[in-house]
């Protein structure tokens, strides 16, 4: 019967256990987009704590955009040293570590300054006001080349594989969004032309890290928004970056574009576990659920009653970096309140211990 702790493996890479900590915005890197001790500490920290593997924060691959404040950063060699202390750390600990890599493009809340704004048409993001400029076939091309070389320095800083980050409106994400894909080219259109900025990204991280590399993609299942992308075609994405030999799919769903009646989340605990499973079932590809994972024991029935491989979860961890740990000694309570280590408070918010 299986379990969360068992061993699993993904296109090689040997995870201790099923616990996955999904990729989240730290913001504890320098303004010029390094690691620093308290980045680091953040990293230890979980690996000790016992996750089988942890995803970075969204990590910029260009130098053309202007970094969100205190972002990781790996565009260029320069940030190759800095992050091999990290993954140094994280596999001391027993766990593996994989780079979220991004572009934001409009989803970015301050001053671009003389820096583009990249997206797929000359549309306002609904949730950060933000007008990004229509990318050229020749931006494109950068964007893929960038993406490239930050995987490929990723690999050489020791990260056990990389992720795409095609979900929650960031710049892959929007290609895949009708409602901010208007081009009338061959990135366009179809879902097979909306798709295609990101298939030729993942052919050219391929082509540079080598066949046997594991690259992982975050996608959502559905944009939960008017002129989103829905599920069917989530899976006409799915299905093609298989054929073209994708390691992993993570999947969640929705953005800061999604309209809140629309969008399962905060509703139920495992908001996507249906398209996940949908998924799972019809790929030849390992599938990761994120969003609302929280109990253990609601975990554990989704692992036995799905196709689903593997949970990811960050919340929890953030309130309680050694939860996995104290799962493992079979104290099955959820992660406990960081105000005063005592409570279980869901929101982590209004701490019964410590009122003030």
């Amino acid at each position: 019967m299986k379990t969360l702790f068992d061993e699993i493996e993904i296109a090689g890479m040997k995870l201790k256990n099923r616990f996955i900590r999904s990729a989240t915005f730290d913001g504890f890197s320098d303004e010029h987009g390094c690691p620093t001790p308290s980045l680091y500490a953040i990293y230890e920290d979980l690996a000790r704590g016992g996750v089988g593997t942890i995803i970075t924060g969204l990590t910029s691959v260009s130098n053309t955009e202007q970094l969100m404040g205190r972002q990781m950063a790996i565009h260029d060699d320069s940030f190759i040293p800095g992050y091999r202390i990290m993954t140094d750390a994280a596999h001391r600990c027993g766990a593996a570590i994989i780079m979220q890599l991004a572009c934001h493009g409009s989803q970015y809340r301050e001053d671009a300054g003389v820096k583009p704004i990249w997206g797929p048409s000359t549309v306002e993001d609904i949730a950060y006001k933000k007008t990004a400029q229509e990318m050229s076939r020749e931006e494109i091309a950068r964007m893929r080349e960038d993406f490239a070389n930050g995987a490929f320095r990723a690999k050489q800083a020791g990260f056990d594989s990389v992720q795409l980050h095609a979900a929650h409106g960031y710049l892959l994400s929007k290609f895949l969004t009708p409602y901010y894909n208007q081009r009338s080219d061959e990135y366009g259109g179809s879902i097979e032309n909306r798709g295609r900025a990101l298939f030729e990204t993942y052919q050219a991280v391929r082509e540079k890290v080598g066949p046997d590399y594991p690259v992982l993609i975050k996608i959502n299942c559905e944009d939960f928004m008017e002129q989103g992308m829905t599920f069917e075609e989530c899976r006409c994405v799915c299905a093609r970056l298989a054929e073209l030999g994708i390691d992993a799919i993570e999947v969640s769903g929705g953005s800061f574009s999604s309209r809140p009646n629309e969008s399962p989340a905060r509703k139920e605990e495992g908001y996507f576990r249906w398209h996940a499973d949908q998924l799972a079932r019809e790929l030849p590809v390992p599938v990761i659920v994120v969003g609302g994972n929280r109990d253990y024991e609601t975990m554990t029935n989704l692992i036995r009653e799905s196709a689903i491989i593997a949970v990811s979860l960050s919340r929890p961890l953030i309130r309680e970096c050694a939860l996995i740990e104290r799962w493992k000694g079979e104290d099955r309570s959820r992660a406990l309140c960081v105000s005063c280590n005592k409570c279980f408070n869901p929101k982590g918010t209004s701490c019964v211990f410590n009122r003030e």
